[in-house]
């Protein structure tokens, strides 16, 4: 074997011409937009659906059937990636992702629609974090804070205005083209990236895959997303079904961790957590920041349509400041970023001003103004922006290019746990004040059934209940955004404990990331 390569290491790909980078993260950027659009997009539309498929008792897991199979394929694509390469599995997750988009437009009924969703999740676990550890591959630590803000501005921009875009298809074409525009899309990402990616050459010794390790995290996500998904909604908190799933999830994840410390060539090796520093910090602050984004952007336009009786193509423009403020302040701290070679000032600064952001929100009543609003939604539209260019970057620069994609997809992987726990959390919180605060009167009018309260249904009420509707809806939502400011202020502990790492030139990290590496690297001379 050749002088300084071993066969435990992944060779970088050669360099590119910064031309070929800015095409390869082009097409790298339709890949996130099309994962990351998805999750969204399709909500707007599914009143659409059931009135065409009909299967109303199975509406949601369309969008569960899709978040599930996503989390699920996500840690085992990067690991994939790691051992045979990115650039074919991006590009096989592409091409699944684009065949359930097609079978999607052309289903005939909810079961169809659902399995085909399950098929779009399996792609879409392939396209956030191949894309992003392949940015890791073209592009240095040290320069890649500038196209961590591109990324972080295009899962901002797709998450607030999906709904909207949803929306606007469903009107103006059909529900079914929600799911035909991912192909063109899709089909320019896969010409750029076949043009110009270059996969890496492969150097690493070939082990057993942990098929064990797969099928234990895959069982116990399962378990742990629908646990929080039908809790609360489908079933009681404390039901058999929940507690069972519940149980389930703590055992299988359990199971895995036993698991991986004996497999020969982990999925997930766990030093990664239990040595690494930054990435033991950063994973659980990627997780506080899916649950604040995915948070707001399901009960902001609640907000919007109900209380102010607002539609959904104009509740989502009047929510675009927040997309705008976090779109600006992700690329700007993205290039801040590259050009000063920190990284940990901005999501400390960021979950304070999401916090405040938040608690502006919970000011808010029936008869508010539009502009404490505005104020509020572009305070935390700049404090998850802020946040969103940090996480992968940190991750990515403190560890070994051996382990780039498994620990990109780890940190994926927290972003879509953190979205489940989030609406699981809010949506409990929501839906306790909301039974809580109605009074007889109003309960009555309303024959006893709160849970799918429309603005049309509110507005059928007599004067006197749909006045206490209206206020105890605004009230459950303000205390939906309280909760959300100590979820805000833990990430701010996080953040205030992620070690800043200098911002690398090459592929091999230039501090260790634990402490008793960097008691070792101290001593030697």
């Amino acid at each position: 074997m050749p002088p300084g390569k071993s066969a435990g290491v992944t060779a970088p790909p050669p360099p590119l011409t910064r031309r070929q980078i800015l095409l390869a993260f082009g097409g790298l950027m339709l890949g996130i937009l099309l994962s990351s659009l998805d999750q969204t997009i399709v909500a707007t539309a599914l009143p659409t659906i059931v009135s065409d498929l009909g299967g109303l008792d199975r509406l949601a897991w369309v969008t569960t059937a899709y978040t599930l199979a996503m989390a699920i394929s996500t840690p085992v694509y990067g690991k994939l990636g790691d051992i045979f390469g990115r650039k074919y599995l991006f590009q096989t997750a592409i091409c699944v992702f684009l065949a359930g988009s097609v079978l999607c437009g052309v289903a005939g009924s909810m079961t169809a629609l659902i399995a085909f969703r399950a098929l779009q999740g399996l792609g879409a676990g392939g396209l956030m974090s191949n894309a992003q550890a392949i940015v890791g591959d073209l592009v240095p630590p040290a320069e890649r804070g500038r196209y961590q803000g591109l990324i972080g501005s295009v899962i901002a921009l797709s998450s607030v205005s999906g709904p909207l875009l949803g929306g606007l298809i469903t009107e103006q074409l059909s529900w079914r083209w929600v799911f035909y525009v991912n192909v063109p899309l899709g089909a320019v990402a896969l010409v750029v990236t076949s043009f110009v990616l270059r996969p890496p050459t492969q150097r690493r010794e070939r082990k057993p895959l942990d098929f064990l390790g797969g099928l234990l995290l895959a069982g116990g996500t399962a378990a742990l997303i629908l646990c929080t998904t039908w809790g609360g909604t489908t079933y009681p908190w404390l039901s058999a079904p929940i507690v069972i799933l519940a149980v389930c999830a703590v055992g299988l994840l359990g199971l895995f961790v036993f698991a991986e410390t004996r497999a020969a060539d982990p999925l997930v090796p766990l030093h990664l957590l239990s040595r690494n520093a930054v990435v033991r910090i950063a994973c659980p602050l990627t997780l506080v920041t899916g649950c604040l984004f995915v948070g707001m952007g399901t009960f902001l336009p609640m907000y919007e349509q109900i209380v102010h009786g607002r539609g959904p193509t104009a509740s989502g423009l009047l929510l675009a400041p927040m997309l705008l403020s976090m779109l600006v302040c992700s690329t700007v701290c993205g290039r801040i970023i590259t050009r000063i070679g920190k990284y940990k000032r901005f999501p400390v600064g960021g979950t304070l001003l999401a916090a405040v952001g938040l608690a502006l929100l919970t000011t808010l009543g029936v008869a508010s103004p539009y502009w404490r609003l505005l104020i509020a939604l572009v305070v935390l539209g700049l404090g998850l922006g802020t946040i969103g260019p940090v996480t992968t970057l940190a991750v990515q620069n403190a560890v070994e290019h051996r382990d780039l994609g498994v620990a990109t997809a780890l940190n994926s992987f927290s972003r879509s746990i953190g979205s489940s726990f989030g609406v699981a959390i809010l949506g409990a919180v929501f839906t306790h004040r909301l039974a809580a605060g109605l009074p007889d009167s109003a309960a009555e009018a309303l024959g006893g059934d709160h849970s799918s309260l429309t603005r049309d249904r509110i507005d059928a009420l007599p004067p006197d209940a749909h006045a206490a509707v209206l206020s105890t809806f605004a009230d459950a939502l303000s205390w939906v955004f309280a909760t959300g400011v100590p979820i805000a202020l833990i990430g701010f502990v996080l953040a205030l404990s992620l070690r800043e790492l200098p911002l690398r030139r090459g592929a091999t990290p230039v501090a260790p990331a634990s402490a008793s590496a960097d008691a070792r690297s101290a001593r030697k001379p």
